[in-house]
């Protein structure tokens, strides 16, 4: 009965597109490349997810960097905080730069993911079609989009980071920060950066990044892919389950990789640290990172700020996933049972 409903409403949605009011824009859609529409949604469902959950993604840069005033809160504390001193648009300060750099980031991982897949598939058959793909291809996907839009992710850290510059009043007799330039937006980081060291500070934490990047996209493509795959084929289309896959896919993939995200975002922020708060040396690489937060701050420095990115997490990784489902289907994307077919044609 439930089938036999679903199968009658698909039928009644593609008669409605194919009326001759929607014509244009469906011969518009349809004259677009593959991988173009995977560009699209891909951008699309990581702006969405991304601005979801921003003043979540804000608290978590300020717990990993142990901002003055924040290291030692809980996650509603500190949205209070932040409300109470920067007010709404606080709590978003430094989307812009996540925003511009989500756009392109997530387009080229979710685009770049389903032509690595078509690439796996045609030129080494004997691997079948099974998770181990999804896995390979989430992850050269995920190396892909993290080496394109990185400065980004580096003006999105300093952005979010420079609390203290502004706001002078969270706790008396603070002023070690007021020392440093406040960035006036993404253009002035760049300019700032790339006279501080060149291109090379462009990408400075761009290698705990990769380490961490590289399983979490491929665990992330591949629980997500698997989990689906164990849905009865009536509810293969129901938002509920993959906003479930999509936030078990997240959960699981960061838990593995987080304590490199927080070496990431401390090597970022080391120029805005000229004392180092505390003598800490600077970070050269992934694992003397590792190995100097365990000695001087803790093994639990390593998971600062991961309860609140459970928090983020969920919705971010299953709105993303669900967003760029949603937008693959309507954009008219080929399903991915053809994807070999379309990918030889």
């Amino acid at each position: 009965m439930g089938s036999s409903q679903g199968s009658a409403l698909s039928t009644n949605v593609a008669e409605f597109v194919e009326k001759p009011s929607a014509r244009g824009e469906v011969l518009f859609v349809d004259c677009l490349p593959t991988y173009v529409k995977e560009l699209i949604a891909g951008g699309a469902a990581g702006a969405f997810a991304k601005t979801a959950i921003a003043p979540l993604e804000r608290v978590k840069i300020l717990m990993q960097t142990r901002t003055e005033g924040f290291h030692s809160q809980g996650v509603f504390q500190s949205l209070k905080r932040l409300l109470k001193h920067e007010g709404i648009l606080g709590l978003y300060k430094g989307n812009g730069a996540s925003v511009l750099r989500i756009v392109p980031y997530a387009a080229l991982h979710f685009m770049t993911y389903e032509q690595y897949r078509c690439w796996i598939i045609n030129n080494y058959p004997s691997l079948g079609t099974g998770p181990s793909i999804d896995l390979l291809a989430g992850s050269a996907a995920g190396g892909t989009a993290v080496l394109c839009t990185y400065p980004l992710d580096l003006a999105r850290t300093k952005l979010a980071y420079q609390v203290m510059d502004t706001k002078a009043s969270f706790r008396n007799g603070i002023h070690s920060y007021h020392a440093q330039p406040v960035y006036n937006g993404i253009k002035d980081v760049f300019r700032s950066v790339y006279m501080e060291g060149g291109i090379l500070a462009l990408y400075r934490g761009v290698g705990p990044t990769l380490i961490g990047i590289l399983p979490y996209a491929g665990l992330k493509f591949y629980v997500y892919e698997e989990l689906k795959r164990h849905v009865p084929e009536e509810h293969q289309k129901s938002i509920i389950m993959r906003l479930s896959c999509g936030a078990l896919a997240g959960l699981f993939g960061q838990t593995f990789t987080y304590p490199l995200d927080v070496v990431r975002r401390q090597m970022q922020i080391q120029s805005l640290q000229p004392s180092n708060q505390g003598g800490d040396p600077r970070y050269r690489g992934t694992f003397q990172g590792l190995t100097t937060i365990i000695r001087n701050q803790g093994w639990r420095q390593l998971f600062a700020g991961l309860s609140i990115n459970y928090l983020k997490i969920v919705p971010s990784v299953a709105i993303g996933f669900t967003a760029y489902d949603v937008m693959k289907s309507w954009l008219r994307v080929p399903p991915r049972q053809k994807s070999k077919s379309v990918s030889a044609a």
